[in-house]
This record gives C-alpha cells, sequence and structure tokens, in this order.
C-alpha cells in the first residue's frame, strides 16, 4: 500500500518542502479506515472460503478452468485476510513484514490469476479446437506454480524493506517501506513500474484484447445463451477497470514525480489524498470476484444449488426424525 508510506519525496523544486500534513485524507481516521477494512475482510473471507468449499469438497477439478478458480479464490482470500492487519498499525517488526508480504502476494497473484482466466476463457471460444489439449488440468497447475513463485520474487523487495515508523503527526506506528538513501529513487520506481506492469500495462491490455476477440466470437454465434455471455463478460472488465485502475493511474503519477515530471505541490497532495480511496476500491476486488467468477458461472451456481439442497434435506430429515422420536409413544411393559 502507497498510503502509509512516508511521502517524503514531494517536493516542489524550489527549495520548499511540500507539507504532506496538508493533503486531507478523510480515511485516516480512527475509526472510517478500520471499519471499511473489517467489512471488506468479511465480505472477502465469506465468498472466497464458500468458493474453496465447494471447489475442494463438492466440485472436483478437471480442466484450468477449475485450477484458475481455486487459486483465484485463494489468492483473494489471501488479500482479504491482511485487511484486518492494515486496519491496526502496531510497532512489531514481524507483524509489519507478515502484513506487508501478504497484501503484496494476494496484490500480485490475484492480478495475474484475473490474467490468466482471461487468457482461459479467450482459447476456451477463440480456439476451442486446437486449445482442448492446453487447456488440461496438468496445465492448469504449472501455470499455478509460476504465478506464485513470480508474485513471491515480486512481493520480496516490499516484504525485506518494510519496516513500522511512528508517524510524528498523529503519534503512532505506521508499516511503511524504508528504503537505502542512496538508492531509495530505484526502489520506488522498481515498485511502481512493478505494479504498473502487472495491473495496468499487461493485466488490462491482455484482458481487453481476449474479451474483444471473445466478444467478436459470440456476435457471430447462434447460441441462446449469447446475451448473457456478453454481460457476463461486460461486468468482468468493468469491475476490473473501476477497481484497478485509478489505482494504477496514481502509481504512475507518482513514478511521473519521480521523473521530475510532475512536481507541483497541489498536485501531488492531490494524490496521496486520492491514492487513499483508490487502494479501498482496489481491495474490494477481491470480494466481487467469487461473485463475478464463480457464483454467477451457470456450472457453479448448480454446484452450490445441490449442495445447499442436500445440506437442506439433510437437515429437515434429521429434524423430522427428530419429531418423530419424540412423538413416538413409549410402550409399557404390559403393552410388549
Amino acid at each position: 500500500m502507497n498510503t502509509s508510506e512516508n511521502m517524503s519525496y514531494l517536493y516542489n523544486y524550489e527549495d520548499n518542502l511540500c507539507d504532506e500534513s496538508s493533503s486531507p485524507d478523510l480515511l485516516d481516521s480512527v475509526t472510517v479506515k478500520p471499519v471499511l477494512c473489517y467489512v471488506l475482510f468479511c465480505l472477502g473471507l465469506l465468498g472466497n472460503t464458500t468458493v474453496l468449499w465447494l471447489l475442494l469438497g463438492h466440485i472436483k477439478l478437471k480442466t484450468m478452468t477449475d485450477v484458475c478458480l481455486l487459486n483465484l479464490a485463494l489468492s483473494d482470500l489471501i488479500l482479504a485476510l491482511s485487511l484486518p492487519l492494515w486496519a491496526n498499525n502496531s510497532d512489531n517488526l514481524v507483524s509489519c513484514k507478515v502484513m506487508t508480504g501478504v497484501y503484496q502476494l494476494g496484490f500480485y497473484s490475484g492480478t495475474l490469476f484475473v490474467i490468466l482466466m482471461s487468457l482461459d476463457r479467450y482459447l476456451a471460444i477463440v480456439h476451442a479446437v486446437a486449445a482442448m489439449r492446453a487447456r488440461t488440468l496438468h496445465y492448469g497447475i504449472t501455470a499455478s506454480i509460476i504465478i506464485w513463485v513470480i508474485s513471491v520474487i515480486l512481493a520480496m523487495p516490499q516484504v525485506i524493506f518494510a519496516l513500522p515508523e511512528i508517524d510524528e503527526d498523529n503519534n503512532k506506528y505506521e508499516c511503511q517501506p524504508l528504503y537505502p538513501d542512496h538508492n531509495e529513487r530505484f526502489w520506488k520506481m522498481l515498485r511502481n513500474f512493478s505494479e504498473n506492469t502487472v495491473g495496468l500495462f499487461v493485466g488490462l491490455s491482455v484482458m481487453v484484447f481476449c474479451y474483444v476477440k471473445i466478444l467478436a466470437v459470440l456476435s457471430k454465434s447462434r447460441n441462446s445463451n449469447k446475451d448473457r455471455a456478453i454481460k457476463l463478460i461486460f461486468i468482468i472488465v468493468c469491475v476490473f477497470v473501476v477497481c484497478w485502475v485509478p489505482y494504477n493511474v496514481l502509481v504512475f503519477l507518482q513514478t511521473l514525480q519521480l521523473f521530475e515530471i510532475l512536481n507541483k505541490c497541489e498536485t501531488l497532495m492531490n494524490i496521496n489524498s486520492a491514492m487513499a480511496f483508490a487502494e479501498m476500491i482496489a481491495l474490494s476486488h477481491c470480494c466481487v470476484n467469487p461473485v463475478i467468477y464463480a457464483f454467477i458461472g451457470e456450472k457453479f451456481r448448480r454446484s452450490m444449488s445441490r449442495v445447499l439442497a442436500k445440506y437442506l434435506c439433510w437437515s429437515i430429515r434429521i429434524q423430522r426424525d427428530t419429531i418423530d422420536t419424540t412423538n413416538t409413544p413409549v410402550k409399557s411393559d404390559y403393552e410388549s
């Protein structure tokens, strides 16, 4: 997260330090930010654990799509689990590094699995026959392992430099990356470039390409479910754009500041204030992913309905047996 980072690089380049405290941060309060974090945590925990429960216990994993859904839910769950830690900053070094690592791992892996889901849908619809061998369970597991390895590598620098530091303005500890003074600019540029590459330049480009091709194929199809599929694609793209593009645009603007292209103090303060809202919107993506990729899908909804019906019937049967046992008259020794 960039909000908690020390914005010491904000200068107006007229030998005057830009006053960070002058930028209003409506989320930087005792209650607002923690409440939002816990709400997103509860929603993300509920949705993603339900998806994992169904996939691992009631749906047999057969294709790359199933593996992608499983790993995407796991990634979103990891991201959701970091939210209570961010809501309660402490002066503990281990806690600071854990929360940074969990957040970074969830951020990179979640975005990469969304990209993999887009490619999987593209192959399944646009190259259905040719891609049958490439969309197997084996390739899905292999691709997932590669994504987790890449995510760990990208997350490691932030974990290494994460340290709890006391904020003199509000006299409380905040977990933030403290880079070495001699190459601080390099590490900040590397972090921003990594996030923009995964979340904006590659992620958005791949999604737009895949879903434009999918829409072109579906528009020529006579399938009765064509309209429903188009609506689902529209929702996927719109949700990704709304959640992640504002955050990545602000990160890109911060990169321009590092290149001294953007150096007006007022503009920098506005970017710093908007980042808090952009981060919360981006984090909400871990809550809506289960709805988009799982509960809206016909196969997943059928499985969910079947499981609920099974447990509902099981519960009703237990209640009926209990009532029958209670109401059955007990025979006396004479009656027997």
